[in-house]
């Protein structure tokens, strides 16, 4: 998949070529609440393997159930069928031929042995001391031999085992360095480690065995998985495990995408990764998952590609000044402007551009006025709800309205009527009305026909049909939609209003046509 020659940056040693193992399959399915179907993993493992190339894929623990069995079975035969069967490895156990046979009916070849990694492991789990465990180990081996396994070997709880009992590291690595194993792979199982540690028990290992092919398994306890990955990399590793969206027991693992990003473009090495892709893994894993990602997550998130600030889409307009190499076009995204409070004319330009809508600086100042009150609402706008909101400023917003609400009061009560009480201007006068309704917006009309009958001498239009929407294509709940018909006469009107509001909305869509027969 690579080459693994060094190259040299001064004080630092790091492969050019880092490959990288996905153990979302495995790993990310022991996130509390989550568990993927045969057919989901077979799609999860296809588009890793295929679209996204990523080197390895963890699938499974064997002889964990059935179910499980089908998947792997799934799994191989595609990867079998595509050239790929190499590149699926299954968790094992050292249990004589147990994981071996499993993972061979299931149609795999390459076996990620799990063994101890710390004395405290040996002893007080397995009740062994580290001759028993290598014995253990090697009649494994034996076998795997003989049944023509690709060997990786785990050392679970290395981290502890370096920092307490590293003689019986060094005695487990001394015992098995000769051995088939193809990959030691050397997790934080409980995620302890800072890079400072990471750095130099990696380098260690590094050092006393230069020719191994090491990988680093990180966790992500104290939110270090990232960093404590990278400086194995800077330290020798050749490989590093990942998940996608950082899925895994308790914190979860190092996500597949913040370190391929980070190794790209701050160490300069090279994976086989489509970055093009990860976007779209990130997804169909949240969907199967039911792991919702964090819309700030780095990459994959729903917002990390959005301006908020205005200053920084009018800084975007003025040769990307607010632009960094994580561009999103770099993972199949693309920027985009927030709309609210602090959007700003530039961001509401942006998104209009985006439509192909053309409004006169005096319009955007309008538009953006009211964007600016839905914010303040703490309302979240999109770009779907931004046509609705410009034909309503441009459309029934003129300054020559004749009839004005000027300020209003609805209120409603267990067991009791709706009450309005209004204030409304018409023809530069101030009338004012009270009065109780089957519903708020139906107590605040019998106010205004009030004040249509007793001051005015008016015949109020009747309310032919009412209807409430949320806009089409809209992602949101900021707006929501009334359109009303009324029928003055033999005349038949219809208006609409638009606000975050049902009440605020209807009431919108009323003056309007207050409007239109005056």
């Amino acid at each position: 998949m690579g080459s693994s020659e060094q190259v040299s940056f001064g004080y630092r040693s790091i492969s050019p070529f880092i490959e990288i193992m996905d153990s979302t399959l495995r790993d990310g399915e022991q996130t509390n609440g989550v568990s993927f179907l045969p057919h989901e993993k077979l799609m999860i493992a296809r588009m890793l393997l295929r679209d996204i190339n990523i080197d390895r894929i963890e699938v499974a623990s064997a002889r964990v159930s059935e179910g499980e069995k089908d998947a792997v079975r799934m799994i191989c035969r595609y990867a079998e069928s595509n050239g790929m069967r190499d590149r699926v490895e299954v968790l094992g156990f050292v249990d004589g031929r147990l994981s071996i046979d499993w993972i061979n009916d299931c149609g795999g070849r390459v076996i990620n042995l799990l063994a101890k990694g710390s004395l405290k492991h040996c002893k007080q789990q397995l009740h062994k001391t580290p001759e028993e465990h290598i014995g253990d180990i090697m009649r494994v081996l034996d076998y795997a031999d003989k049944c023509h396994f690709d060997v990786n070997l785990y050392l679970e709880d290395w981290s502890n085992g370096m920092k307490d009992s590293p003689e019986y590291v060094y005695k487990i690595m001394d015992s098995l360095e000769k051995s088939s194993i193809k990959r030691f792979m050397l997790p934080d199982t409980l995620g302890i480690m800072n890079p400072l540690q990471v750095i130099e028990y990696f380098r260690k290992m590094v050092r006393r065995y230069p020719d191994i092919h090491f990988d680093f398994h990180a966790h992500n306890d104290y939110d270090m998985a990232v960093s404590n990955s990278l400086a194995a990399v800077f330290s020798g590793a050749r490989g590093l495990h990942v998940t996608v969206n950082g899925l895994g027991e308790r914190c979860g693992n190092a996500p597949l995408s913040s370190v391929q990003v980070i190794l790209k473009d701050h160490f300069e090495a090279k994976t086989n990764i489509d970055e093009s892709r990860l976007n779209d893994i990130s997804k169909l894993v949240e969907g199967y998952s039911g792991i919702a990602v964090a819309p700030n997550q780095p990459i994959v998130g729903e917002n990390v590609f959005t301006q908020v600030a205005g200053v920084h889409a009018d800084g975007d307009n003025k040769d990307n000044l607010y632009c960094n190499d994580l561009v999103p076009e770099r993972f199949g995204r693309k920027r985009e402007y927030a709309l609210g409070k602090n959007s700003g004319r530039a961001n509401i330009a942006k998104n209009l551009e985006e439509l192909g809508l053309e409004l006169t600086p005096e319009q955007t100042k309008r538009v953006t006025q009211r964007i600016t009150e839905l914010g303040d609402k703490k309302e979240l706008v999109t770009q779907e709800d931004l046509p609705y909101i410009v034909s309503d400023v441009l459309k029934h917003d003129a300054p020559e309205d004749k009839v004005r609400l000027v300020s209003y009061m609805v209120s409603t009560s267990y067991g009791l009527k709706p009450i309005a009480s209004i204030k409304v201007n018409i023809n530069g006068t101030d009338y004012a009305a009270d009065s109780t309704g089957d519903g708020q917006y139906d107590a605040f009309v019998k106010a205004l026909r009030l004040i249509y009958k007793n001051h005015l001498g008016k015949t109020f239009p009747v309310l032919d049909d009412y209807a409430v929407s949320i806009p089409r294509g809209g992602r949101t709940d900021a707006l929501v939609q009334t359109i009303i018909t009324w029928r003055n006469g033999d005349k038949i009107i219809r208006t609409r209003g638009l606000d975050a509001d049902q009440t605020e909305a209807a009431i919108k869509a009323t003056f309007k046509m207050l409007n239109i027969i005056d």
